[in-house]
């Protein structure tokens, strides 16, 4: 409470906050967005929160496609990091939308979660994704990536639904991050190359195309999903996935020679040299057991990701990635760099929006090196300068020191 007052009074007086203090006023400041952001949709049942305000700060997008969408990694972000704020009624409700939608997609099929629903209280069964009405067209419209399933996001929900079950020490939600991992086992498994798991699904239900290459990032949230399954005593073998994900990181470690690549091609053998990506050198060194030698993948991030404040999402250092900047605090914190945690932290603490999400990105728009779906001609993914409640969640989870692979404190 003493750090909560000092930084309140140094921010009144105009002055900066830095170290422990300022990670304190962030946590406090975040945490209490997400809350209040639960607290928002009325009642006490399930809901799933907006993923993006305007650019102005605050208030819905105006953009069909994003006015009212609510991605699953994001939500899944949120519930683990109200569990970290102390928050758990609020983090429940994310979580029972989260077990809802798996429960039962409206393909019949258990486990599936799509990329993307329609934020606000969820009372129709099967959950539906995201869709809007186009006035122009006079149609119901639906998005290629939004309906979905993204091998990572399904992870990330999973992981958030373990959180909640030590939490609660409820073991349906540990048994609906079984059936959501099962799900990933029977449907994205590839055995080609280095292994692993592939990308998932994209399209729409009559039609979805596999996404048949294979990310670093995907393997490593696996790989903790896996472990934590099995240490749960999660009825299923869980071992056996474990170390075909494992193996994908190790064998992507030796390929990138003190770095971690981010995947393959689409053919699920060729190792992607193309780009690099910050998540994918970060994300491993917060697993349970991650070799030490990994830890110069956090060098390397700091050579071809460093920008001034924080960290870019790829190696064409264009901007300040502000949520991936949080993510870099919280893996200074666990390699036992705190005062570089706190540093980027101070730095995330200057972006937080009038409405109290965390802005995206510091510049207008950066690029990631990334294409937005199988069909994409060049790199057309970017990040932009509009507050996202992913951002907001990774702010929370670094300032508390919090390790989502983990379920705890670093």
């Amino acid at each position: 409470m003493v750090k909560h007052t000092l930084a309140a009074c140094l921010l009144a007086a105009g002055m900066a906050v830095s170290g422990p203090a300022a990670a304190s006023n962030l946590a406090a400041k975040t945490c209490g967005t997400l809350a209040a952001r639960v607290a928002e949709i009325p009642g006490s049942g399930p809901v799933f929160l907006r993923s993006y305000d305007n650019s102005f700060g605050q208030g819905p997008t105006s953009e069909p496609a994003l006015g009212n969408a609510a991605f699953t990694y994001d939500n899944a972000l949120a519930a683990i990091a109200l569990v970290a704020c102390g928050e758990k009624p609020a983090a429940l409700r994310i979580g029972e939308a989260l077990l809802d939608a798996a429960t039962l997609d409206r393909a019949g099929t258990k486990g599936r979660l799509r990329n993307t629903y329609r934020a606000g209280a969820q009372k129709q069964r099967p959950i539906p994704p995201m869709g809007w009405w186009d006035v122009v067209e006079n149609r119901w419209l639906e998005d290629p990536y939004q309906v979905g399933t993204a091998t990572g996001n399904v992870a990330w929900a999973a992981l958030a639904l373990l959180t909640l079950g030590e939490a609660t020490g409820e073991t349906r939600f540990r048994d609906g991050a079984a059936e959501q991992a099962r799900w990933v086992v029977e449907h994205t498994r590839d055995p080609r190359g280095p292994g692993g798991f592939n990308g998932g699904l994209q399209g729409f239900d009559n039609a979805p195309q596999p996404l048949t290459w294979k990310s670093t990032e995907h393997n490593t949230d696996l790989v903790a999903l896996f472990s934590w399954l099995e240490r749960s005593g999660a009825p299923g073998d869980w071992a056996g996935p474990g170390k075909a994900a494992r193996s994908f990181l190790d064998t992507l470690w030796a390929a990138g020679g003190g770095h971690f690549p981010t995947g393959t091609a689409p053919d699920g053998v060729t190792v992607n040299h193309a780009t690099s990506g910050l998540d994918a050198q970060l994300w491993p060194l917060l697993l349970r057991d991650a070799p030490e030698t990994w830890r110069q993948a956090l060098a390397y991030a700091e050579r071809a990701h460093g920008v001034d404040g924080g960290f870019d999402f790829n190696d064409d250092r264009d901007g300040l990635w502000v949520e991936g900047t949080a993510q870099a605090a919280l893996t200074y914190r666990a390699v036992g760099r705190p005062a570089d945690a706190d540093r980027l932290l101070a730095e995330v603490a200057k972006e937080i929006s009038p409405g109290g999400y965390v802005w995206a990105t510091r510049q207008p728009r950066i690029t990631t090196g990334l294409a937005i779906g199988p069909d994409s001609k060049t790199d057309d993914f970017y990040y932009y300068r509009r507050p996202h409640l992913g951002a907001t969640a990774w702010a929370a989870l670094a300032a508390l020191g919090w390790n989502p692979f983990t379920g705890g404190r670093l």
